[in-house]
């Protein structure tokens, strides 16, 4: 029995999104990761064929979804073995913050153009400094009459360079309590004070970018501010469920596809004319490994239904989201053994796969913040 069950409109965004990528994408990933960057228009195309931000409300030109879209996006994402176009950061992550706590006059402005793709966002939490501590962060934002001004850098930032819309937190000096001082704000490219700065050159994840920003007497309206003056911390932790469910989702989907491409290698790949399927060893490893993808997929599916009912999941989503992120780190190492050298060539997906899952168990919150969460709740 399947724990998500999918309408006609479900799998028709599948068939349509599966042919956009065959055509879209995946005859350029390679190219995209060479080159460690991919075409702005990509994201126009995806968001003008639907694909972008399918769960905003239709009268912001979304389709007004559930969360199952964003399982499909990963599902569909993860065959096409390139990071650069990450649809679920700007839908899943970033947009759901103008979403849920921008005003009707900030929906209006942003929201059509974040699901046609004339908009991409990023999130700016991160500064060189503060470590997982959110509340440690040292940006300020200095509100002065009907402008704000903000001071201070973020680091690690996903689609620093192509984003035209940054939500951004950063705190008010004059506050004494750290989670009562931040607020987010709106900021847009282009901004005088606004600067991005280098694209880091990451182990992997290699055509989407990530750079570092700055702000120097970055002057915004203050109607910019998302939601009410010193509620940043607490819609941060808001939406931190579903990022981490989100995170959960891509390794998921990550390992999955490490799998099934290492499997068809074996079944078609011969030593010593023996099949490689055939030897016994490799069909264990293959089958634990199955094992363990079909467990998540439970786990996960679960908590995707969970999400969708409103469910306050925030332990399990903790958990979900350091276990499958460690399942897709150990299901690329172990694959990458089953090849031996050949897992070593990069035009086979094992390589970039094992680069890319390597930084799904830091992002988001480290594992060890999920856990010291979930320890957390459970009393310990």
């Amino acid at each position: 029995m399947n724990i998500l069950t999918y309408s006609a409109e479900h799998e028709d965004f599948r068939r349509r999104l599966h042919a956009f990528c065959d055509e879209e994408i995946i005859p350029f990933a390679d190219q995209w990761e060479t080159d460690h960057a991919l075409p702005r228009d990509i994201w126009r195309k995806a968001g003008r064929a639907g694909f972008l931000c399918p769960g905003v409300a239709k009268r912001y030109g979304g389709l007004g979804g559930d969360f199952r879209y964003a399982l499909i996006v990963n599902e569909e994402m993860a065959r096409t073995g390139q990071t650069g176009l990450a649809a679920s950061l700007h839908s899943d992550v970033v947009v759901p913050y103008i979403e849920s706590f921008g005003s009707e006059a900030q929906k209006q402005r942003y929201l059509p153009g974040c699901v046609n793709g004339d908009i991409v966002t990023a999130v700016a939490m991160t500064e060189p400094d503060a470590g997982s501590d959110l509340a440690a962060m040292t940006t300020t934002a200095v509100e002065e009459g009907d402008t704000v001004v903000i001071n201070g850098a973020k680091t690690f930032i996903s689609n620093g360079l192509v984003c035209d819309l940054v939500v951004l937190a950063a705190r008010d000096p004059a506050v004494e309590d750290r989670y009562q001082a931040i607020s987010l704000y709106l900021v847009e490219t282009g901004t005088p004070g606004f600067h991005k700065g280098r694209r880091l050159d990451k182990m992997g994840w290699h055509s989407q970018d990530t750079a570092e920003l700055f702000f120097t007497d970055c002057r915004i309206p203050v109607e910019n501010r998302l939601g009410d003056k010193g509620a940043g911390f607490l819609m941060l932790m808001t939406k931190l469920q579903q990022e981490r469910l989100t995170c959960a989702l891509g390794a998921l989907t990550a390992a999955e596809r490490i799998l099934e491409w290492t499997t068809g290698y074996c079944r078609r790949t011969a030593m010593d004319g023996r099949l490689l399927v055939k030897n016994q060893t490799i069909q264990f490893a293959l089958v634990e490994m199955a094992t363990e993808t079909k467990i998540g997929r439970a786990f996960v599916e679960k908590l995707v239904a969970d999400h969708i009912q409103g469910g306050q999941i925030i332990v399990e989503t903790a958990m979900a989201k350091f276990w499958t992120t460690d399942l897709a780190n150990r299901t690329a190492n172990r694959c990458m053994e089953l090849l031996g050298e050949a897992g070593n060539l990069e035009h086979h997906p094992i390589a970039r796969g094992l680069r890319d899952a390597r930084v799904m168990a830091i992002f988001a919150g480290t594992n060890e913040i999920m856990k010291q969460i979930a320890a957390k709740f459970m009393g310990l």
